[in-house]
């Protein structure tokens, strides 16, 4: 009798196909392992759903939550340093250099402190000038003020500087140019001022003032406390903008108007 003929076995998968299979079931335990060793948190979830919803418009007629105050300030970049805060710094570094190379001699230094619009740097007359004159003879002074002019370019366009000249009770002698403190003070004040335009500040950024003997820091009863008098002060301030120009106009409107 003859022996039948075993059927043809069908044609299997590919041998590679098996292997991705078990790749991707190690790969589905994987995560699921993952999943289940995570902590969700509610409320961050609910908070970015909401984010979502407010931003993009979606999930409309869902639930609508709200980002809190505290995670708006934790997500939020922090800002760069203020540049006027970096200027601030680069003239008390100056101030440092300069009263390094002031050790040696004798008299104040030269100071810097804080005002309520900016700050203000106090420079010894002693350093600037000789007694009773205006002309700035002293090497380190004028190279202090060009370190100074160079700061200024980098501070914002609304800070300006005000040049103030101050002197003693004392009347410049006979011997000077000037018949009063008056003139002595305004006189000093215009070449500082003059110093810094050659050194590049922008004419309408600076303006100078002298104020005599009437504004001391100190007695002017002693040597000490008249040398601390004889100053020119460089006051940075922010300009004051046009709105507050109009309403002190107005207010001036106002009572010329009642009267």
């Amino acid at each position: 009798m003859a022996k039948k003929k075993c059927p043809e076995c069908e044609t299997c998968l590919p041998q590679w196909l098996a292997a991705f299979g078990d790749l991707m079931s190690l790969l589905l335990c994987f995560f699921v392992l993952l999943l289940s060793m995570s902590s969700m948190d509610a409320k961050k979830v609910s908070e970015a759903i909401g984010s979502l919803s407010g931003a993009m418009s979606v999930l409309e007629g869902g639930t609508k939550t709200e980002i809190s105050r505290q995670r708006i300030q934790e997500s939020t970049p922090i800002e760069a340093q203020d540049e006027t805060t970096e200027t601030v710094n680069q003239v008390t570094q100056a101030i440092i250099d300069a009263n390094e190379l002031r050790e040696k001699g004798h008299g104040p230094a030269i100071s810097m402190e804080e005002a309520q619009e900016g700050f203000v740097i106090q420079l010894p007359a002693s350093l600037l000038f000789q007694p009773g004159s205006a002309v700035i003879d002293n090497d380190d002074a004028l190279l202090f003020l060009k370190r100074i002019a160079l700061i200024v370019e980098e501070l914002p366009n609304s800070m300006e500087v005000s040049v103030q000249g101050h002197t003693d009770n004392v009347a410049p002698s006979s011997s000077s140019p000037y018949k009063n403190n008056w003139e002595l003070s305004s006189a000093r004040a215009i070449s500082v001022l003059q110093e810094l335009l050659l050194n590049g500040v922008k004419p309408e950024r600076i303006n100078a003032a002298g104020f005599s003997e009437y504004r001391p820091l100190a007695t002017n009863a002693t040597a000490s406390g008249r040398e601390k008098n004889r100053r020119v002060e460089l006051h940075f301030y922010g300009k004051k903008s046009e709105q507050e120009g109009i309403a002190k106009q107005t207010i001036l409107d106002k009572a010329q108007t009642q009267e």
